[in-house]
């Protein structure tokens, strides 16, 4: 049986890459999928072959969140995906010492006032019928310190607390509303073209890009999709404020072996 049918599930960030492959595996499991996203062009492309409607949504514009509850009153799940490295408009310091204030509040707006705004708007939209479930991508990122990337690390840090806090609030309303975070690693998608490039050397990048996974590996979208799809099922009925990791193994420690 499909294990989505009868699920209305809107998708931020769905466009393309992680998002993209979490709405392909939800239609694919009998979901009704709602496509969001600030590229008009290309997310109407991926709606339209996946048989989806599209909604323009800013997830950091609480006047967009607005506009979708008004469209879309009822939803069953709510996947938080969309995000920003901060390295999008230029590869500008962000190192706790050398970000600047604006990128470290732009990355922040997205990432978790994104997040804040779609809990918000989940919460509204599944009280009624004090059921749902709620699906936040924070990265692995939100788990460690990350130098060069301070004010994602930190963002997502702060999704993955918030995830809990909502996880939490929900059942003290007595509602069946879950909350779950998922940490994905590395995962190839269009976000490392920039580092990887289309030269000769672009296998010696990804593999030193992975050396330090255990798997020695890059994640595929596919992978994560999957662990949406189960915390967006009625099998995840007994799971909320749970983080789930997708790193091929980097946080479980060293796979050295000691000599």
């Amino acid at each position: 049986m499909a294990r989505l049918a009868g699920k209305r599930c809107l998708v931020t960030g769905a466009a393309r890459g992680i998002g993209a492959a979490i709405a392909r595996a939800f239609v694919r499991e009998g979901g009704e999928v709602i496509i969001t996203d600030i590229d008009v062009s290309r997310g109407r492309r991926t709606a339209a072959d996946l048989g989806s409607a599209f909604l323009k949504l800013d997830v950091a514009c609480e006047e967009d969140w607005a506009a979708a509850a008004a469209e879309f009153p009822a939803v069953d799940v709510l996947v938080n995906n969309a995000g920003i490295t901060g390295f999008e408009e230029g590869a500008g310091p962000h190192d706790p010492e050398g970000a600047s204030l604006a990128s470290w509040r732009a990355v922040h707006a997205v990432n978790l006032d994104g997040t804040f705004l779609g809990c918000r708007y989940a919460i509204g939209a599944m009280k009624a019928r004090k059921a749902g479930a709620i699906i936040n991508i924070s990265s692995r990122s939100g788990m460690v310190g990350i130098p060069g990337a301070a004010a994602y690390a930190s963002s997502k840090a702060a999704v993955r607390n918030h995830t809990k806090t909502v996880a939490l609030y929900c059942a003290m309303q007595g509602w069946d509303i879950r909350c779950n975070s998922i940490h994905p690693g590395a995962i190839l998608t269009p976000m490392w073209e920039p580092l990887l490039g289309d030269g000769p050397d672009r296998p010696a990048r990804m593999e030193a890009l992975v050396a330090e996974t255990p798997q020695k590996r890059f994640g595929t979208p596919e992978e994560v999709a999957a662990v949406a799809v189960l915390l967006a099922s009625d099998e995840a009925g007994y799971v909320t404020g749970a983080e789930f990791t997708i790193d091929g193994g980097l946080l479980a420690g060293s796979a050295a072996v000691p000599r």
